[in-house]
């Protein structure tokens, strides 16, 4: 069954988040799937992951190139799973079918009324579709505490 975990950013932003949960996801062996809403977020999270730290970057690509199937982390604006993911983030609103996914992960800008909003009622179709939901934010040391 699909554990899907909600992320609320209130600390840090997306840029800052992301790549943290990507590489942890990866640590275990996990392919990921990062889906957004526009192509020009897959663009701007494109660069993001090969500049996030000084002394690393996360290997990746985008749906829209021709290896997408063999990279550990693929960038898409489609609910596909290009590269067989285990893990889909879901960024800016994203919606997709669940049930194929080890983990869903919906990162959402706790300082943005409309998309708490959005998180709301994305647990609420988790949850009746039966599936674990998870809701995580940070303390004040920047760690993810899980709340509920």
């Amino acid at each position: 069954m699909t554990e899907v975990h909600f992320y609320h950013l209130q600390r840090q932003p997306l840029e800052r988040a992301l790549p943290q949960l990507v590489v942890k996801c990866l640590e275990r062996g996990w392919r990921c799937v990062v889906q957004a809403a526009s192509n020009e977020r897959v663009d701007a999270l494109d660069a993001l992951l090969w500049t996030y730290a000084d002394d690393s970057f996360l290997p990746h690509g985008t749906d829209r190139e021709a290896e997408a199937r063999d990279m550990p982390v693929v960038l898409t604006t489609s609910d596909g799973n290009p590269n067989t993911a285990q893990v889909r983030f879901l960024v800016d609103g994203a919606v997709a079918e669940l049930a194929s996914y080890e983990r869903a992960i919906f990162l959402f800008d706790g300082n943005d009324p409309d998309a708490v909003e959005a998180a709301r009622d994305q647990w609420k179709e988790a949850q009746g579709e039966g599936f674990t939901v998870t809701y995580w934010q940070q303390d004040e040391a920047g760690r993810w505490q899980k709340k509920a």
